[in-house]
């Protein structure tokens, strides 16, 4: 089972039990988890025992195995058995400790992908709305990919709009993503999503709270939320609604003692009402990725590579980023600003575009992001 050889498959299947029995929920579990320390020895105990320590109800649930049991565990070990998938119980060394800090931690993840990431790097959260505007989704892809550049992990929910864009930037900047899913890790949802979950897994990580064959059911979004904060040290909203379920994040972020920053927007957009008030309720300001490093103070060793990148860089690239300006240009009035040739020009800007500084707009026009 890959690295997490200590769970026997006795092990899986108790703790699949707990995990699946009616009518225990997070809480109960830990409490559970208090008493008798492992979930083995829940169910090895008798019912006179087991009424000891809990009430009659939750004694005659815990006596008998939940439906559909032995084919999720008869599943879960086929699944655990494929390379880079993992179930990572509380108190393992795999199991992050940001989680130990928040009120609900789950008492066991699946995991499918590079584990050692969920550990080892400091995690930024990106979230906003499933219908964004085109600059929410160049800029949740631009600023992912900085901080993907600059060693800062990007946690997101793998939902259309913002979350995928996020994703993809933290790809294309070579650095891992966690996605936290809302359902078991056999399952992709949305669909149109399968093959950037393929890519994830394959460079950063899966997650769920859901044992396999678990469906994408409504309750599950806004419960996932927690977990997406608490892996983080800061949650960014890129952009959001009133009614936006990235503000449930923003607000879980802050009730965990995280950092929140919001994106600003257009005063008449819809798509940057929930980043306006959440600014106005005290998120931090952010219209640069590097705003978001400098204020968790992220410093890595690509981070001073950037700084002395961008100390050499050609005059001619930043005569022409100040020549943009922050309006829409197009083609004519840069070469007016810049005095550079047609050629020099199209070269220039393709630099820049593939670096995520311009954004290419219909009309042969240019726009900078960051």
């Amino acid at each position: 089972m890959n690295s997490d050889e200590v769970l026997c498959e006795e092990d899986v299947a108790a703790w699949l039990r707990l995990l699946m029995t009616p009518g225990v929920g997070g809480v109960t579990r830990r409490q559970l988890l208090r008493i008798w320390s492992w979930p083995t020895d829940i169910f090895a105990t008798s019912l006179s025992e087991k009424r000891q320590h809990v009430d009659e109800t939750l004694a005659l649930r815990l006596q008998h195995p939940p439906e559909h049991w032995q084919e999720t565990t008869a599943r879960t070990l086929d699944w655990l058995r494929a390379p880079n998938c993992h179930m990572i119980p509380l108190g393992s060394p795999h199991y992050p400790a940001s989680l130990l800090q928040i009120p609900d931690p789950p008492v066991c993840l699946f995991a499918q992908g590079h584990l050692p990431a969920l550990t080892q790097l400091p995690w930024l959260a990106m979230v906003g709305s499933r219908n964004p505007t085109p600059q929410g989704v160049s800029n949740a892809r631009a600023f992912a990919r900085v901080f993907a550049e600059q060693g800062l992990g990007v946690v997101s929910g793998l939902a259309l709009g913002i979350d995928g864009a996020a994703h993809e930037g933290a790809l294309a900047g070579s650095g891992p993503t966690i996605a936290v899913v809302g359902t078991g890790l056999d399952r992709v949802y949305p669909k149109a999503h399968h093959a950037l979950a393929h890519k994830i897994a394959e460079s950063g990580l899966l997650l769920s709270e859901y044992v396999l064959g678990t469906p994408p059911l409504a309750a599950h979004f806004p419960q996932r939320n927690r977990l997406i904060s608490g892996l983080s040290a800061g949650v960014l909203v890129v952009e959001a609604t009133l009614q936006s379920g990235s503000l449930i994040t923003a607000r879980l972020a802050g009730d965990q003692g995280r950092e929140v920053f919001a994106i600003p927007g257009s005063i008449h957009s819809p798509q940057s009402k929930g980043c306006h008030t959440l600014i106005r309720q005290g998120a931090k300001l952010v219209d640069s990725a590097q705003d978001v490093l400098d204020e968790l103070q992220i410093q890595t060793p690509a981070a001073q590579q950037e700084v002395a990148r961008s100390d050499k860089a050609a005059p001619q690239a930043s005569a022409l980023v100040q020549a943009l300006g922050y309006e829409v240009v197009d083609l004519d009035t840069l070469l007016a600003r810049t005095g550079m040739t047609a050629q020099e020009l199209q070269v220039a800007l393709m630099g820049l575009e593939l670096e995520g500084h311009v954004q290419r707009l219909a009309g042969a026009r240019w726009q900078r992001v960051i």
